[in-house]
């Protein structure tokens, strides 16, 4: 009995409400405790880090976020920035987020000849759309990835995309006939989405979409946009880095659809291409395909051991390729035509150029891309204008020391303001200037190869860059070869660095009709 009144007596204890409530609030309080010396010590350690290099003044709860307001004028404040704090200097995101904004090409040389990871902030937040494909990836598996999918983009893999590129850009321009004849502006990037997506899926995946002619398929359209907005958001709002309040969110579920969306498009492209593949070895036709496509060489790779890649990666890289193999193209290529508009002089030279290069012809073919070195320089530089991809991050696995001693310890995120190095007046001349001419070999000889990086540089540069300036001037080509391009003066676009370089405002043109070439 005596046993018993014990344990009925703790009993009693350890359901009494009022000692419950307050185990619970202790608790609670402890845990508040050891979180808040965990920021504190986090915060602690980053301007530790961080104590060398001087930047612009941060709030000491949002840091530098309030300063990206969002409305075209952000790229600025790096470049003014850039100007008062040689090299690099540090952003905060938030209490704890920190990184070494680097806008010189000498750190941006010491940084990129590395092959450490993407940061582990703003690209994990992609990895629920694309996967652990070749963009976020690191270590023994991006090197087995990259292995694996270079040959995919060989000149002999490259060539007869030429054609199939130049169709797709037909196709647009005939839908801007009506633009020509009523002299209305019209938004550009929407086109020119459509465009680069008609033109992955036929190259990369042999597979005609009609997407420019038929509506249903800009739903995937409208869900890479609501994507790459989403995980720009989710970076710059700081509860959201918690998964479980960006899954309870509103934006959260949005995310979630529009990743539904995008992998049902992936996943219907794979399932028809493996069906395709599977009749042509049935019929022992693959050796006479058309052409072998990046699906064809993902789906058929082997690495030494013979083994190929599983279905989870071949999915990562086909959502990896869909999204920068046709977004940022897309971005590129609409401010090409843009910057082109700003300057018809220039225009006018290329359309020249161009018109003796192809001769009369109605199309462009791989032989013709060699003979444009005029329009290339127009291209590139429009790239170092508006770089498709403003800005690219790493996290650093070892201490990495620059060109003057300064130094960053292992565990610290380093980003590359690709913006800030081209717009670096220390190393551009008049860098808000249009001007090709700094593209002439001589020029370019004169310059760090670190001070022009649209595609990155190093071994993690981009691996479809000769897919994209193909592309680029391919559509540049055939554009300026049909129509004169003119600005909206009422409509000047304001660059919105995302993931991929958009405008607040849309980009606007005017076209006016060409006599096309006897």
């Amino acid at each position: 009995m005596e046993i018993y009144d014990k344990v009925q007596r703790a009993v009693q204890f350890y359901v009494d409400p009022v000692r419950f409530q307050y185990m619970v609030a202790v608790v609670a309080l402890v845990y508040i405790a050891l979180k808040v010396t965990q920021l504190v010590f986090r915060r602690y350690e980053g301007a530790r880090a961080l104590e060398s290099f001087p930047g612009p003044p941060g709030h000491w709860l949002f840091g530098h976020v309030h300063e990206f307001r969002q409305d075209g004028t952000d790229l600025d404040k790096i470049v003014k920035w850039g100007e008062a704090y040689p090299f690099a200097f540090p952003l905060w995101f938030g209490p704890v987020i920190a990184f070494l904004n680097i806008h010189h090409p000498s750190y941006a040389k010491t940084l990129l000849a590395t092959t450490e990871p993407k940061d582990d902030v703003a690209y994990r937040f992609l990895i629920p759309w694309i996967g652990e494909g070749l963009l976020v990836s690191h270590s023994k598996k991006w090197f087995r990835h990259r292995r694996l999918l270079t040959p995919g983009f060989h000149y002999d893999v490259l060539k007869p995309y030429v054609k199939l590129i130049a169709d797709s850009t037909k196709v647009m321009l005939d839908k801007w006939e009506g633009y020509a004849k009523t002299n209305e502006s019209f938004e550009l990037f929407q086109h020119v989405s459509l465009m680069t997506l008609d033109s992955i899926m036929k190259c990369a995946f042999s597979c005609s979409s009609n997407c420019q002619t038929e509506s249903g398929t800009n739903t995937y359209i409208k869900a890479v946009y609501e994507l790459c907005d989403l995980v720009n958001l989710r970076f710059r709002v700081y509860p959201y880095h918690s998964d479980f309040l960006f899954h309870l969110s509103p934006h959260g579920y949005r995310f979630r659809k529009a990743c539904k969306i995008a992998h049902d498009h992936t996943e219907e492209v794979i399932r028809n291409r493996k069906e395709i593949l599977k009749r042509e070895k049935d019929q022992n036709k693959f050796q006479t395909k058309r052409h072998l496509d990046f699906l064809d060489i993902l789906l058929t790779a082997r690495d030494e051991n013979q083994e190929g890649l599983a279905d989870e990666d071949i999915r990562a890289e086909v959502d990896t390729f869909m999204f920068e193999g046709h977004d940022t193209t897309a971005s590129g290529i609409s401010w090409i035509l843009y910057s082109l508009a700003n300057n018809p002089e220039h225009q006018q030279r290329c359309r020249e150029e161009i018109s003796h290069a192809l001769q009369g012809k109605g199309t462009m073919d791989w032989e013709d891309l060699s003979k444009i070195p005029y329009t290339t320089m127009c291209i590139k530089e429009s790239l170092r204008l508006h770089p498709p991809v403003p800005g690219i991050a790493r996290k650093l696995s070892k201490p990495i020391t620059f060109f003057d001693g300064r130094t960053m310890p292992a565990g610290f995120l380093v980003g590359t303001s690709v913006f800030g190095i081209h717009m670096n007046s220390t190393v551009w001349e008049n860098p808000h200037v249009f001007d090709p001419l700094r593209f002439l070999p001589e020029n370019c000889a004169k310059r760090s190869p670190h001070a022009y990086v649209p595609f990155s540089a190093g071994p993690r540069n981009c691996i479809g860059q000769n897919f994209a300036m193909n592309e680029m001037k391919v559509a540049v080509c055939l554009t300026l070869r049909r129509y004169e391009l003119m600005t909206d003066p009422e409509r000047k676009p304001k660059m919105l660095p995302r993931l991929v370089l958009r405008s607040v405002n849309g980009i606007y043109l005017k076209i006016k009709h060409l006599e096309l070439d006897p």
